[in-house]
């Protein structure tokens, strides 16, 4: 019988309910029936925000066809010294250094989500540690708190990163205290792989998508390499279809860049604003609020059943795979560096690992053996 593994972690700052099995179709089906499901490639399963709610709803869905190895989860925190502490615990002090921190990323000009996310990890390690004062953390206790804590609950490495960019940032902000931010050492991360469609596979999903608004997001996505968000904060101004440029603001980083527009992309977005007429946003829901996150993961998941592939695709997909056809179609890495928008060129040679362009013209010595 097929087993799946359930374990509780933190995903980009929330506590969720982690689903692993190998790849099977039949499991990969049942998981995307469980209601705010999303696939993780860094944690490499399927999650969900954590409730009593979701687990049962796991419960009901696979007992009857598999074994679900959920120890993690049976083993009671109660008594562990890991366990979450009250927030009323932490003294006056510390929820004032906190409040001051939260401040000062506000005063940088740090997005919510980092503020949010950074604060969370900040609190739960001051929570660890909430019979000291912060001037008598150490170095010593960080050690501890990730092996005792996050180890020790199988966090992810994503999560204890985001706990080293809390206290480095935190700490320096601090006076008079034990901690040396230039000691803090990061954990050492899985190099993963980007997912990426074929150009088959990608005319597929678009084919099955008849909804034209669900199709101009999707055909968009993977035509300009765009990020989730950038999609859904695109705005009708940020379209120069005489230059045929697309202008995305203030994304990843605070950076503005502009992107090459076909003029098959700028038909269809056309046909498009014709039918819908949009009044702010390029892709708006209801009361032209700008495009749900959830609604445009469901318009996905709706095209891929009416196709034949059976893998965990996600939207970031179709970014992967633009980055990956443009280097296979000659494209210079740095004119993809800039139209993905990445600080770095280390981040864009990833798609070198995956272009099949090189890879194809080796030939293997096996083919070379008479048998």
């Amino acid at each position: 019988m097929k087993t799946i593994s359930i374990n509780k972690t933190i995903h980009a700052g929330i506590e969720v309910v982690l689903i692993q099995f190998p790849f099977d179709n039949q499991l990969g089906n049942e998981a995307r029936k469980i209601k705010n499901i999303r696939w993780s490639k860094s944690l490499k399963g399927w999650y969900a925000p954590y409730s009593m709610a979701v687990l049962n709803e796991i419960k009901n869905i696979f007992e009857s066809i598999a074994i679900i190895n959920a120890q993690p989860l049976k083993d009671s925190l109660a008594s562990e010294r890991h366990k979450k502490i009250n927030a009323n615990e932490l003294s006056v002090d510390t929820i004032s250094s906190i409040n001051a921190f939260s401040r000062w990323l506000n005063s940088k000009r740090y997005s919510q989500n980092t503020i949010q996310t950074y604060t969370d990890a900040l609190k739960t390690f001051l929570l660890y540690y909430h019979t000291k004062t912060v001037n008598e953390i150490t170095n010593e206790d960080v050690i501890e708190f990730n092996n005792s804590y996050i180890l020790a609950k199988k966090y992810s490495a994503s999560y204890q990163n985001q706990v080293v960019n809390a206290l480095k940032l935190f700490f320096s902000t601090m006076q008079h205290t034990c901690f040396d931010v230039n000691l803090i050492h990061r954990p050492k991360r899985p190099k993963l792989l980007p997912n990426v469609l074929s150009k088959d596979e990608v005319k597929w999903i678009l084919e099955s998508t008849v909804n034209v608004k669900h199709k101009a997001m999707l055909s968009l996505i993977y035509a300009c390499g765009l990020r989730r968000s950038e999609l859904l904060h695109l705005k009708i101004t940020h379209l120069d279809t005489q230059r045929k440029l697309l202008i995305i603001k203030q994304s990843k980083g605070r950076k503005d860049r502009v992107i090459p527009l076909s003029e098959k992309i700028i038909v269809m977005l056309r046909q498009y604003y014709k039918s819908y007429k949009p009044k702010i946003y390029l892709f708006e829901g209801q009361s032209e609020e700008k495009y749900s996150e959830r609604s445009l993961a469901s318009v996905l998941k709706r095209s891929l059943q009416k196709t034949k592939i059976n893998k965990p695709v996600s939207l970031h997909w179709l970014r992967h795979s633009y980055a990956t056809h443009l280097l296979e179609a000659g494209t210079d890495l740095r004119y993809i560096q800039e139209i993905l928008g990445h600080s770095s060129s280390k981040t864009t040679e990833i798609y070198t690992h995956v272009s099949t362009k090189s890879l194809q013209n080796i030939k293997s010595p096996f083919d070379d053996l008479d048998i």
